[in-house]
């Protein structure tokens, strides 16, 4: 059986050959051909048949935990999968950069059609497999941290006879088990009893806490694991509920890149007042404790100086909310694990359910970004010369209401990759000034997005950053005191990390800052803002009108996504209801054309309303308040 893989292997390396030889493959000397495995039959499955289910989840899971491992130095193995409506996403960005004069236009490729060839190809690269507990759900996550760190690809224990785990056990690959989560006889090696196995440690009384503590043991206190790095992953319980969200929504293709940074997975409830709805049995703040210890090993392993990158978002419709019959719903459950994480110095690259899948970011990681991408600013004899300032410099009194969409949300790797096509494409982009807000700190998982949309942008195309600068936490529980933490002050460490994404990409604006249930920005965190994102920030937890030390400061208003003559109607509403001339909205997800019939709507409702480019609505703001103390000293309302 061997032999017939490697012959297959071989045969299609000898087609690949003869086809560039014919000119229709640009070679490239010493550089190993990208495997491109086509995985889009997993989403024609009937996720109502089990056996469907767990055959999705556990090619899935390999492929991924494979990802991570060949992909951590070159890029070498590419999966088309994640799929936008007809579109499929993966497809879209390869074909994107194989044309002529792109990343990977002189790149071999071997086309495999098979997982076990798949193996076969790569088998040298890994030292063998993590089992894991199908009856113990967190075992998944815990095995996808080990298979980065061992170099080991993660699988299910399964005795049924066609189940991957078995073909593996009887092809001629001979991968031994380097790690087992669960006991030689297939009984579940964690029952939240006694002790933890193999360490002089009480279990936590949880089934599912007790593999997190034994890997904090074995793993993270050790060093072994890299806490710059974290993901917080639906585990297998997905395989009870597969239909409670889009079928891509297991989110397995999301482990790769964080294997690849050999980053410790976690999926656990961020509430400390009920037990886990997925855990009903667990003391009540089990999981909270749990999360709070591993991320205060990172903290300690980090110095309080870099920050743990965590990609991922609670799986609200899944657990820890209201629609799984806990306390909770869905916007305070994100804000809660986002104010307990940044109570850490971490934050959150948040794929959301809806468009949280994602995939090859272990691929794309190595894609090569320029030094800088520059934005320039407007000077104000640019803004006199359009009639906005008098001769003086002052700002006229035309009656106009100037007016700021804030262009979202791009705060997740997942999102944007994922809506490009359908919304960064669309024919009608360019024909108004809109503020593209993303987080630049994507640019580490997703790195051709942000440079894609840099230099395919118009003139009316600008950008600022998503919530809340590079990451998503929430600032005040960066100031002290930290009451959730009890660590000193992450100000300083959040201020170093942010300024050197907005200086590569040329970003001084942080179109709105997400304070949720957290403090809103004091002094120190308002200085804090101020090193990096000088010419504006739009926080919740500030007055309405502000000036801080020569930067502006508007407090954020409301979410606007209706349809576009309803949109208009709510915008001209409350632009009447507030006595200040400048005006920020947020949208999500929507396409220029959205904009172009919102603003056609506004203009019949009210003349006086314009649309204007970020950095003129930022200057004109600033120069306004430095014109009316009363607004600058926040006095308005």
């Amino acid at each position: 059986m061997l032999f017939k893989y490697c012959f297959r292997i071989l045969f299609s390396c000898f087609f690949i050959s003869q086809y560039a030889l014919a000119g229709n493959i640009l070679c490239t000397k010493n550089v190993s051909p990208i495997v491109v495995f086509d995985m889009r039959y997993l989403l024609e499955k009937d996720l109502t048949d089990i056996n469907n289910v767990e055959m999705v989840w556990d090619q899935l899971h390999l492929v991924s935990t494979l990802q991570g491992i060949v992909n951590r130095n070159k890029p070498s193995l590419f999966i088309k999968y994640v799929k936008e409506g007809e579109i499929c996403v993966d497809e879209y960005w390869w074909n994107k950069y194989r044309k002529e004069g792109e990343w990977l236009s002189q790149r071999d490729t071997i086309q495999l059609t098979s997982l076990m060839d798949v193996l076969v190809y790569f088998k040298k690269d890994i030292k063998g497999l993590v089992v894991y507990d199908s009856d113990v759900p967190s075992t998944s996550n815990v095995a996808s941290s080990i298979a980065g760190i061992e170099d080991v690809i993660a699988v299910r224990y399964d005795s049924t006879p066609n189940s991957l785990y078995q073909n593996i056990k009887k092809s001629d690959l001979n991968l031994k088990e380097v790690v087992r989560l669960i006991n030689n006889d297939g009984t579940s090696m964690f029952t939240g009893k006694g002790f933890l196995p193999g360490l002089n440690i009480r279990s936590s009384g949880s089934v599912k806490n007790d593999p997190y503590l034994w890997f904090i043991e074995k793993y993270m206190k050790l060093g072994r694991s890299n806490t710059k790095y974290g993901a917080y992953y639906i585990d297998q319980y997905w395989r009870k509920k597969p239909l409670c969200s889009v079928p891509n929504h297991h989110t397995l293709t999301n482990h790769d890149f964080f294997v690849s940074k050999r980053a410790f997975f976690f999926d656990l409830s961020p509430w400390g007042d009920e037990p886990a709805t997925d855990d009903l049995n667990q003391k009540v703040g089990t999981d909270l404790e749990t999360l709070k210890q591993m991320l205060l090993i990172a903290y300690k392993q980090n110095k309080g100086i870099d920050f743990c990158y965590i990609g991922g978002f609670p799986s609200w419709a899944f657990k820890y909310t209201k629609h799984a019959e806990g306390m909770h719903d869905d916007v305070p459950t994100e804000w809660e694990f986002s104010k307990i994480i940044s109570a850490y110095n971490a934050f959150k690259d948040a794929d959301a359910i809806g468009y949280g899948a994602l995939a090859n970011a272990s691929f794309w990681q190595h894609f090569p970004l320029e030094k800088e991408y520059k934005q320039s600013w407007v000077s104000r004899e640019n803004l006199i010369n359009k009639g906005y300032l008098d001769e003086d410099g002052h700002l006229k009194n035309n009656g106009k209401n100037y007016l700021i969409f804030y262009v979202g949300d791009y705060d997740a790797s997942s999102w944007i990759t994922q809506r490009t096509p359908t919304i960064w494409d669309d024919s009608n982009r360019g024909k108004l000034p809109l503020m593209w807000c993303i987080s630049p700190v994507l640019q580490e998982r997703v790195p051709m997005v942000l440079h894609n949309f840099r230099k395919t942008a118009t003139k009316n195309d600008y950008f600022a950053s998503a919530d809340n600068g590079a990451g998503y936490l929430m600032p005040g529980m960066l100031q002290e005191p930290r009451d959730i933490s009890g660590l000193p002050s992450g100000l300083n460490a959040w201020a170093k990390h942010c300024k050197k994404y907005y200086k590569k990409w040329g970003l001084t604006i942080t179109g709105f800052v997400i304070d949720g249930e957290a403090p809103g920005l004091n002094e120190e965190g308002l200085d804090c803002y101020r090193s990096f994102s000088y010419n504006g920030i739009v926080p919740q937890k500030v007055p309405l009108t502000y000036l801080y030390r020569g930067m502006p400061v508007l407090r954020a208003d409301a979410d606007v996504n209706e349809e576009p003559k309803i949109a208009a109607q709510r915008i001209v509403d409350r632009i009447n209801k507030r006595n200040i001339p400048f005006h920020w909205f947020r949208n999500i997800l929507k396409t220029p054309t959205w904009y172009i019939e919102v603003m056609a709507e506004i203009k019949k409702l009210d003349n006086s309303i314009e649309l204007v480019d970020a950095p003129t609505f930022f200057e004109l703001y600033k120069i306004y308040l430095e014109q009316n103390p009363k607004a600058a000293a926040g006095l308005l309302e």
